[in-house]
């Protein structure tokens, strides 16, 4: 009997009727490794497989068949899946219902917008699997935690989602926080099982995985496939109305005028198509939806656009999900955001487009995952646009930065599969801020030892130096957030009660004072800031104008009206790696040839390729614009990138330069009036930081208050300038740098 055969076995009818009615021959490798880890360890289990591989039913068929084998022996909630996002949740729900269908376990699904009642029936009768976002989590710990013990005594499995989202996040730390101080409070730590089609780094996966637990974590290689994927890339200039921008071509066909090439030519490769069309942020798939229909209009085809982001209502969300699912209906096409790249089973999606590049390959294979299932091959367009540079811009400006970017992600994983590794904080002082009031709100009054024990020894914050807890602690007091009882307990004080008394306190990340937009009885969605009467604004793809504000309550009460328009929300670029940038550079600098390329986008980087050869780039990292002035291509990821202009802030002075600017991680432009001091840079560098080596807290000044967390403008300017320091900047890839001297030359 081989393994499979014995797996199977082990599985209940009801499981294999499922296997059965789904088509599917044999298990997969994924499902198969899976199942002999439940059934024969008690390990922690990280899965790590590619989008569609099978993963939920690799981690549930083998839960579910425990479960129905060695039912509990106390009424309670056996398993617990952690996901992200609420659309994941919803969706998992219909998938995992059918398969619970004829078994009598009951699902229950908790976030925000699932109504009081059907919650209600879990805590009167909790058992079963629930489904939760770390918000409502942190919820119930914080107001149930007497209840605990009864809804959650005999919790065997933690399910967590997409875990590649979650490591090395303030979100995902927050996850560990709850389940450790879960675990407490029913006196054991159930088993985790995490899943991820985009893991860089498997062993620091089942670490964070497994951390708290005091259970060994098995981590499955995941398969190493050929791959198949069917890709485009092409590249447009704004102003130049020919979808044919290769040199020597007609300036003008005598076809039809065009809109805009480059949404034109998106817009034919999606239309008549069930496709997914992502953007990397909300503005921009406002941006791009609405011109989509403005083509549909203008041609005088059906309008199929759909849009899904986190700023929509949730019944404009789950319209779009379950349109996207029907497979029986007419091609529709949703411009999305990051959230339709994880996880969602949107059945047979014929085709993704990208406008511009992912900024991190990881990003890439979620959504390109979107597409190929079925059996088909995944397939991914993706849509470059960009302002042709005037005749007399610099150098740095004339290179396609955004296309190089979508050029090396392809090419870095696809020849070494490289994706990028988890970031780990060492000092998460927002989240130690949130779990010390979380912490206090759940527990009652605490001596300061206690407290400091409580949050300390939660697995995040195995790095935070005691001293620095105890400053925070002290700082909290002085200002009123906790409060020192005469019998020396620490308490919650005034000011902390008015934080966690606001539901946004659930949520360790940022939020804003969001504007409800509604239109009649339809709510739309919300914008961050209020907009006068008879002005308008974009949201769900469309443009409104403003019929009345009521900013107390903050509703935004609107019509409909023709048109586009550009929207604006605060947030985040993130973070990219530096083997990414050495991969531009490879694509910048070399001669390869990649087949995927449309025929302007090969033009524009054969134009690139001897811009740079002509710059001499390929030859020095420090190149002279004229005058005096000199751009620094450093090819380091973000983190190294911030030190390294630091640093050059800290010395401008010894190096004999001034007037420093940045764009991204790709180039740092400066001045020098000594034309030694500019291409004697590198040299000079590398002295400073033989003498004086590289101490990542030194580049940080006294006056800086670097606020960029949830709750970091609660914390002393002083601890933040550490946090920022050892979190925020890098000085290893620096010095390795220029102690091999590969910083000079070709890298």
């Amino acid at each position: 009997m081989t393994d499979a055969d014995r797996v199977f076995g082990r599985f209940p009818d009801f499981i294999k009727e499922y296997i059965y009615f789904h088509g599917w021959s044999e298990l997969r490798e994924i499902q198969l490794a899976a199942a002999q880890a439940i059934f024969e360890t008690e390990s922690n289990l990280p899965l790590s497989s590619s989008t569609a591989s099978g993963k939920t039913e690799a981690a549930f068929f083998p839960i579910i068949a425990d479960i129905v084998d060695n039912p509990p022996e106390k009424r309670s909630v056996s398993v617990l899946y952690i996901a992200p996002l609420k659309s994941l949740i919803n969706d998992q729900f219909y998938r995992l219902e059918e398969l619970l269908d004829a078994t009598g376990i009951t699902l229950t699904h908790w976030h925000g917008d699932v109504g009081a009642g059907h919650k209600s029936k879990l805590l009167k009768n909790p058992q079963g699997i629930l489904q939760i976002t770390p918000e409502s989590l942190e919820s119930m710990i914080i107001n149930r935690a007497n209840d605990i013990p009864r809804i959650f005594g005999g919790l065997r499995y933690v399910v967590i989602d997409e875990i590649h989202a979650l490591i090395g996040q303030d979100r995902g730390n927050q996850v560990l926080c709850l389940l450790s101080r879960l675990g407490r409070l029913i006196g054991h730590h159930p088993r985790r099982v995490g899943l991820s089609a985009t893991l860089g780094d498997l062993a620091e996966a089942a670490g964070w995985l497994g951390a708290g637990t005091g259970r060994d974590t098995v981590a499955p290689v995941p398969p190493k496939t050929a791959l198949k994927w069917r890709l485009g890339l092409e590249h447009f200039y704004i102003q130049n109305p020919n979808e044919d921008q290769t040199a020597g071509a007609k300036t003008d066909r005598g076809s039809k005028s065009k809109l805009d090439p480059g949404y034109e030519f998106l817009y034919d490769a999606v239309y008549g198509k069930k496709a997914l069309v992502f953007s990397n942020s909300r503005e921009e798939t406002e941006y791009v939806t609405a011109t989509m229909r403005q083509i549909a209009k203008r041609r005088g085809e059906n309008d199929i656009f759909l849009i899904h982001h986190g700023n929509l209502s949730a019944s404009l969300r789950e319209d779009a999900e379950l349109k996207m699912k029907e497979e029986s209906a007419e091609a529709v096409v949703t411009c999305a955001t990051v959230t339709m790249e994880l996880g969602i089973d949107i059945g047979r999606l014929e085709r993704v487009a990208q406008v511009g590049a992912p900024t991190t390959v990881a990003g890439f294979l979620q959504r390109l995952g979107r597409s190929g299932r079925r059996g088909s091959p995944p397939e991914m367009i993706m849509v470059y646009r960009e302002e042709e540079a005037l005749p007399n811009a610099p150098l740095p400006e004339i290179i396609p930065w955004e296309l190089l970017r979508g050029i090396a992600i392809i090419d870095l994983y696809s020849s070494e599969r490289f994706i990028e590794p988890p970031k780990i904080r060492k000092m998460p002082l927002s989240l130690a801020f949130h779990q010390t009031l979380s912490t206090l709100a759940s527990q009652g009054e605490m001596s300061a030892k206690a407290l400091a024990d409580r949050v300390l020894t939660l697995p995040p914050f195995a790095e935070l130096p005691k001293e620095t807890y105890r400053a925070m602690l002290v700082s909290m007091i002085n200002s009123d957030y906790l409060e020192m009882t005469p019998e020396r307990g620490i308490i919650i004080g005034l000011a902390g009660e008015r934080i966690i008394n606001s539901y946004k306190f659930y949520a360790v990340f940022k939020d804003s004072e969001d504007y409800t937009v509604r239109c009649d009885s339809e709510e739309i969605g919300t914008i961050t800031n209020p907009v006068p009467v008879g002005d308008r604004f974009a949201l769900a793809g469309r443009v409104w104008e403003v019929k009345e504000v009521d900013v107390p309550r903050k509703p935004i009460f609107v019509k409909a009206v023709d048109g586009k328009m550009e929207v604006s929300w605060p947030g985040d670029g993130g973070e990219i790696h530096t083997k990414l940038l050495l991969a531009m550079r490879e694509v910048l600098l070399g001669d390869k040839q990649y087949a995927y390329l449309g025929d302007n986008a090969r033009q524009r980087l054969e134009n690139a390729r001897a811009v740079a050869q002509n710059a001499g780039i390929d030859k020095s990292c420090v190149v002279f614009l004229g005058g005096q002035s000199y751009v620094f291509f450093p090819w380091l990821g973000t983190r190294s990138f911030r030190t390294m202009r630091r640093l050059m802030q800290k010395y401008a002075g010894e190096l004999g330069i001034s007037d420093i600017q940045s764009q991204g991680c790709a180039y740092i432009t400066f001045k020098a009036k000594d034309r030694l001091a500019g291409e004697d840079l590198l040299a000079a560098i590398g002295n400073i930081i033989e003498r004086d080596g590289l101490d990542t807290e030194s580049l940080v000044g006294d006056g800086e208050c670097p606020v960029y967390d949830k709750f970091d403008e609660f914390i002393p300017p002083e601890l933040l300038r550490q946090a920022y320091a050892a979190d925020r900047l890098l000085a290893t890839e620096i010095e390795e740098r220029f102690k091999s001297g590969e910083i000079y030359y070709d890298i």
